[in-house]
């Protein structure tokens, strides 16, 4: 893990994400590695966050009730007081924030008591700090706090809120789950452009998911079913290539 011209190259590449009010993202690093903890910070710094570090678990609850941060980036294994106890406490006052674990405990179990726990991602030491920025990112932007670019996608009579998590065609509101609204924005993001099931599954599912990609297939028929059932289709099959989103 470092941090070099890989990171400003991704920096550049990644959306600006802020709050609604124009200030930047604050993250709260937490382990008990001071230079590791100081390389992560670095790297957030670089693309425009806010960061606060804890090296110890009592520290960083205290740091999580004063600082207010929009994301966690815990340690599992810390002295006195581990990480999953951490997120617990934080939790307790602040039952919205986002987690991800950073940890070398690296065994599916771990995984899987991670985020039964409440953790939101899991991620291995040693890590790529690029992916780590890349999840952090997704992360946030699924936890509604931020203010991108534009708040506001059109395809045809399609329109989204990526700040409200609104949906519209025709003026007809639309409720879609997490995962069916990342996948929408994907596509409105990429209107008239054909993304194959790769691409979907990194975007919208990530690296590292374990599952068949005929999990796109499924909840592209569920989109089609809450977007164009009863209208003209928006949603297109490009067979042997992927699926692409158009206005009608």
């Amino acid at each position: 893990m470092g941090v070099g011209p890989e990171l400003i190259k991704l920096r550049d590449k990644l959306p600006q994400l802020q709050h609604a009010d124009g200030t930047p993202l604050h993250a709260l690093v937490v382990d008990d590695e001071p230079t590791l903890a100081d390389l992560v910070a670095m790297g957030l710094t670089i693309c425009g966050w806010e960061v606060t570090v804890a090296n110890e678990g009592r520290s960083a609850v205290e740091q999580a009730r004063s600082t207010n941060p929009d994301v966690l980036v815990l340690d599992w294994m810390l002295p006195g007081m581990d990480g999953l106890e951490v997120l617990s406490k934080i939790r307790a006052f602040d039952s919205e924030v986002p987690a991800l674990f950073l940890t070398a405990k690296d065994s599916v179990e771990n995984r899987i008591e991670g985020l039964t726990a409440g953790g939101d991602d899991y991620l291995t030491k040693p890590f790529a700090m690029e992916e780590l920025l890349i999840r952090l990112h997704r992360l946030v932007q699924r936890s509604g706090v931020i203010a991108q670019d534009s708040s506001e996608l059109t395809v045809g009579d399609l329109r989204m809120n990526t700040r409200t998590h609104e949906v519209a065609r025709a003026g007809e509101e639309i409720d879609l789950t997490a995962t069916q609204f990342e996948l929408l924005r994907y596509l409105m993001e990429n209107a008239r452009a054909v993304l194959s099931k790769n691409q979907i599954l990194d975007h919208v599912w990530g690296f590292d998911f374990g599952g068949h990609s005929n999990i796109v297939e499924l909840y592209i028929s569920y989109l089609r079913k809450k977007i164009d059932v009863g209208r003209e289709p928006m949603i297109h099959t490009v067979r042997g290539v992927g699926y692409v989103i158009r206005p009608v």
